[in-house]
C-alpha cells in the first residue's frame, strides 16, 4: 500500500486570506513548480475561490497549464520572462512575461509587439533582473508591472532588506504597479508591500509565515515490525545500534519519495502525538523507526502533521521547508480535502 499525502485546500485558502489581511494592497499567489509540488490543478482553483486573481509561475509552460484551471480572467505573470521558444505560449495562454534582460526586451518587442509585459529589476540579489543602467539603455518602456525580489526577507534584521527597498524606489518612474514582496517581505511590514504581494511558501504552510495553517499531512504505512536485541544494528552501514531490546517498524517510503536521506536519525515519525525516532539510514523505499515505547504499533505513522511541519523535517535534514515540500514524490496516494 502506498503512503498517503493529504493536502488541505481549505488551509491553503485560509493562509492566502490571512496573508491578504496583513496588507492594504492586492495579494497574488505564486503557484510555480506545480503549486510547490502540491498540484496546481487542485490548488489554483482553491486560491481563485478564495479571492486570488493574479498568479505567478516560473515558466511559460507552467502558465499554459495554469490557464486551464483558472480561466480567462486571471492575470498570469511569468518570472522567467520571454525565453527562446516562448512566443506561441505567451500569446496562446495570454501570459505576461516579466522581462529580465535587454535581450528579452528586444526579443519581445520583435516577436510580440503590442502585447503586455512586465519588468523584473535587480535591486541587489544578483540573480534575475535588469540593472538600472540597462533600464536607461533600454529606452522607452511601458510595463504593466515592475517587480524585484528580496534576498534576505526571512532575516528581518538583515541590512540588505532596507538597501533593496531603497533601490526599488527607482521603479516608481514607470508609473506602473510595483511588487517587491513574497511571503517574507509581507512579514517586513507595509513599506515593503507596494501594489501587489506575491506569497508562495506561506500559502503552503511554511516559514517565515509562522502562523500559517498546516497544509500537508503525510502518513506512511507500516510494512513490518521486528524485535531487535541489544547490540544488533539496523539499516545500511550499520549506523544504529540497539542499546536496549527494541521494536523496529519499517515503513513504506524513502528518498525516492522525497524524504531526504540526510535527515537520518534526527527525524521523527509520529503515532498521534507520540514521537518515534527514525533509526538507521533512510533508504530508497524504506524508513526504519523505533516504536519500542508505543503500546501497540499503528498501521501508519505520520512524518508530516501538526506535530512535525515541513520546516521541522527540513531542520532534521539540514535543508529548508521549500525543498521538503517540492520534493514530495509521485508515488504517494494524494488525497485532497476541502476546496
Amino acid at each position: 500500500m502506498r503512503a498517503t499525502l493529504t493536502i488541505d485546500l481549505d488551509a491553503i485558502a485560509d493562509n492566502w486570506r490571512a496573508l491578504d489581511a496583513m496588507t492594504n494592497c492586492e495579494t497574488g499567489a505564486v503557484v510555480k513548480a506545480d503549486a510547490y509540488g502540491l498540484g496546481v490543478a487542485q490548488v489554483a482553483p482553491a486560491l481563485w475561490k478564495a479571492g486570488a486573481r493574479t498568479f505567478f509561475v516560473a515558466l511559460a509552460e507552467e502558465g499554459i497549464e495554469l490557464r486551464r484551471h483558472v480561466g480567462p480572467e486571471a492575470k498570469i505573470y511569468v518570472f522567467a520572462g520571454h525565453m527562446l521558444g516562448d512566443r506561441v505560449m505567451i500569446s496562446a495562454g495570454d501570459l505576461v512575461p516579466l522581462l529580465n534582460s535587454l535581450d528579452q526586451i528586444a526579443r519581445f518587442k520583435e516577436r510580440l509587439p503590442g502585447r503586455p509585459y512586465g519588468l523584473q529589476i535587480d535591486t541587489g540579489m544578483n540573480r534575475l533582473g535588469l540593472e538600472i543602467a540597462e533600464l536607461v539603455e533600454a529606452g522607452d518602456l511601458s510595463p504593466e508591472l515592475v517587480i524585484s525580489h528580496l534576498a534576505c526577507a526571512d532575516t528581518p534584521e538583515h541590512p540588505q532588506n532596507a538597501s533593496q527597498l531603497a533601490a526599488f524606489g527607482f521603479a516608481r518612474q514607470f508609473n506602473a504597479p510595483l511588487s517587491l514582496s513574497a511571503t517574507g517581505g509581507i512579514m517586513l511590514g507595509q513599506d515593503y508591500h507596494f501594489d501587489i504581494t506575491r506569497p508562495g511558501i506561506g500559502l503552503y504552510g511554511g516559514l517565515p509565515f509562522a502562523d500559517a495553517t498546516p497544509v500537508v499531512h503525510l502518513s506512511l504505512p507500516v510494512i513490518q515490525e521486528r524485535e531487535v536485541a541489544v547490540g544488533e544494528t539496523v539499516g545500511y552501514g550499520a549506523t544504529w545500534v540497539a542499546e536496549r531490546p527494541s521494536f523496529i517498524a519499517t515503513v513504506s517510503a524513502g528518498y525516492a519519495d522525497g524524504l531526504i536521506r540526510a535527515m537520518g536519525n534526527r527525524a521523527m515519525l509520529y503515532a498521534g502525538d507520540v514521537p518515534c525516532p527514525v533509526v538507521g539510514r533512510v533508504s530508497m523505499d524504506l524508513i526504519t523507526v523505533d516504536v519500542t515505547d508505543l503500546r501497540e504499533t499503528p498501521d501508519e505513522l505520520d512524518i508530516l502533521s501538526a506535530y512535525q511541519t515541513i520546516d521541522d523535517l527540513a531542520a532534521a535534514a539540514g535543508t529548508i521547508g521549500y525543498e521538503i515540500l517540492t520534493s514530495l514524490g509521485a508515488r504517494y496516494h494524494r488525497r485532497y480535502v476541502g476546496g
